[in-house]
């Protein structure tokens, strides 16, 4: 009798959740943002995470919908696009304000600049851009401007504009997607070129540490992944090298390692298959 009770009350309570949930409009899955979601990587947390049944903030710097977020949009309801420019931090301070009361599980700090596309079309993903303008004696400094600027900049704008979401959420992870082209001590004898992303991306790994750091009491988890040698849109020409990885796969290992990351873990540099990286 008593046996019957206890699985008529957890019946009950669970048949309460649902109606609660329908009626304030409440998901019970949790929440990502992702920066940079229009192509390459931050698309394909996007997809994932959308198949995963996790409401999906997609973010994106232009003042319309790329196709590629219209099309994931009509595929899954759980997905919103929203604009965002990583650098500007009046644009993150609307966004803020807008998502207020939003709790954010997980905040993806994606959105980078890899190389001069200057001679790229906008909407030409596939363009890999000209790597020559970030080898010394060659530097054009307003790439640096630039590629600091979003790369290193904007993970810090977006980071604190909605840390108060971070905070109010479940998980509390904030993730940087970084690169061992960043390392310090990873290559025995460093090689020459890409000079202003490398330098990013060590900058961006330094600069998160001490973010990890500062939000450790708040029990926010932050860490900084290699996504490894990526086949995106602009690395097409590469898909014969064999070191190359598939963005799904990547993608889904990184979903695997921020799953199990822990606060332990915090101010980590780890590979996508959460293996510790030098840097």
């Amino acid at each position: 009798m008593r046996r019957s009770t206890t699985r008529s009350i957890r019946v009950a309570a669970a048949l309460l959740g649902c109606v609660l949930s329908a009626v304030t409009g409440t998901a019970l899955a949790e929440t990502v943002m992702i920066t940079g979601a229009n192509s390459g990587i931050g698309l394909e947390f996007a997809r994932q995470y959308a198949a995963k049944g996790w409401t999906v903030i997609a973010t994106q710097r232009r003042s319309e919908v790329p196709q590629t977020l219209a099309d994931l949009m009509k595929k899954h309801p759980n997905v919103r696009v929203e604009s965002l420019d990583v650098t500007d931090p009046g644009q993150a301070a609307a966004l803020a304000r807008k998502l207020a009361g939003t709790p954010i599980d997980v905040l993806i700090n994606n959105a980078g600049v890899y190389n001069d596309r200057g001679n790229c079309k906008a909407d030409d993903e596939s363009c890999p851009g000209d790597w020559n303008t970030q080898s010394f004696g060659k530097l054009r400094y307003a790439l640096l401007d630039t590629i600091l600027a979003v790369n290193v900049k904007g993970p810090l704008i977006v980071s604190e504009s909605f840390y108060e979401n971070v905070k109010a959420s479940r998980l509390k992870k904030i993730v940087a997607i970084s690169s061992s082209n960043g390392t310090l001590t990873g290559e025995k004898t460093p090689r020459p070129g890409a000079m202003f992303y490398r330098t990013s991306k060590a900058a961006l790994n330094r600069s998160m540490q001490i973010v990890a750091a500062s939000v450790k009491e708040d029990g926010v988890t932050v860490i900084m992944l290699n996504p490894g040698p990526t086949l995106t849109e602009r690395q097409s020409y590469l898909k014969d090298n064999p070191i190359m990885l598939k963005t799904s796969a990547t993608v889904a290992n990184m979903i695997s390692t921020i799953d199990k990351t822990t606060l332990e873990q915090t101010g980590s540099f780890l590979r996508y298959d959460g293996q510790p990286e030098p840097w």
